[in-house]
C-alpha cells in the first residue's frame, strides 16, 4: 500500500474521531503532519485523491473543507462496489469470512489479555444492543451493534495496526454481517445460537482467557459460513424441484 492511501485511511479515521460535520474545515497541514506523523507531500498527496473523490474541497486561500461525510464516502466506494462483486460472485462473501476468522482471531486474543475495565463495557453494551434492536425488528440497527461488538473487542486488544485494520474493514464488516443477518438471522433458534456465541466470546474476553477468547471467536465465524452455505443448498434445492414441477 502506497504512503498516500495509508494517509487516506488515517485522514478518514480522524475525521471520524473529531466528528468532523459537512462545511468544516481541516486542521492546518503542520497540525495534520503532527497527527499523523507524516511528511507534508505525503499529506497533500492524500488531499488531493480525497479531493479528486469529491470528499474534500479545497478553497484557494481558505483551507481545506470536508465535502462529504465517511459514512456517505465508505458507502460509495466500499459497500456499493461490494455489492456488484458478490452479486457477480456470491463466493466472495466466504473470502470476506475467511479474512475475519484470521484478523479477529488475534484481536479477541490480545483483547483477553489487554482489555480495560472500560473496554469491557464497551464490549458488554454492544452485545446488549445486539438484542435490543433485534427485539425491535431493526435489522440495520441490530447489525451495526453487530459489527460494533467485534470492532470494540478489536479496540480492546490495543493493538493499534490490528486497530486499524478493523476501522478501516468497518463498512464490508458491518455489509458482511447484513448479508449473514438475512439469512442466518431469518429463524429464531439461529439467534439464540449467535447470540450465545457472541456471549461466549465476550466472556472468554472478561475472564482472561486469550486461548477460548480465539477459538470462540473464530467457532462464531465458521458457525455463520456453514450456516449460510446449508441456506443457499437449500435455496438451490428448493429452485431445481421448483424447476422440474413446471416441466
Amino acid at each position: 500500500m502506497k504512503v498516500s492511501d495509508k494517509v487516506v485511511q488515517n485522514l478518514r479515521i480522524l475525521i471520524e474521531q473529531d466528528n468532523m460535520q459537512v462545511g468544516d474545515r481541516l486542521p492546518a497541514e503542520r497540525k495534520l503532519c503532527e497527527q499523523l506523523g507524516v511528511s507534508r507531500s505525503s499529506l497533500r498527496e492524500a488531499i488531493q485523491q480525497l479531493i479528486s473523490m469529491g470528499i474534500l474541497l479545497s478553497k484557494v486561500g481558505a483551507g481545506t473543507f470536508l465535502q462529504q461525510l465517511p459514512n456517505n464516502w465508505s458507502q460509495d466506494q466500499i459497500v456499493q462496489p461490494l455489492s456488484l462483486l458478490i452479486d457477480q460472485d456470491p463466493a466472495y462473501r466466504f473470502d470476506v469470512q475467511e479474512a475475519r476468522t484470521i484478523l479477529e482471531g488475534g484481536t479477541a486474543w490480545y483483547a483477553a489479555e489487554r482489555a480495560t475495565s472500560e473496554d469491557l463495557k464497551n464490549i458488554r453494551e454492544c452485545y446488549d444492543q445486539i438484542a435490543y434492536f433485534q427485539a425491535l425488528g431493526d435489522d440495520d440497527q441490530a447489525a451495526r451493534a453487530d459489527a460494533k461488538f467485534h470492532l470494540a473487542i478489536a479496540e480492546a486488544s490495543h493493538n493499534l495496526v490490528l486497530i486499524q485494520m478493523m476501522r478501516s474493514l468497518f463498512d464490508l464488516l458491518q455489509f458482511n454481517v447484513v448479508l449473514g443477518r438475512r439469512k442466518v438471522y431469518s429463524e429464531s433458534h439461529r439467534f439464540d445460537q449467535l447470540h450465545d456465541q457472541h456471549f461466549q466470546v465476550m466472556a472468554a474476553i472478561e475472564r482472561r482467557d486469550p486461548e477460548a477468547a480465539q477459538k470462540a471467536v473464530c467457532g462464531h465465524i465458521e458457525f455463520v459460513v456453514q450456516q449460510v452455505r446449508s441456506i443457499d443448498e437449500e435455496e438451490a434445492r428448493r429452485q431445481r424441484a421448483s424447476r422440474l414441477n413446471r416441466i
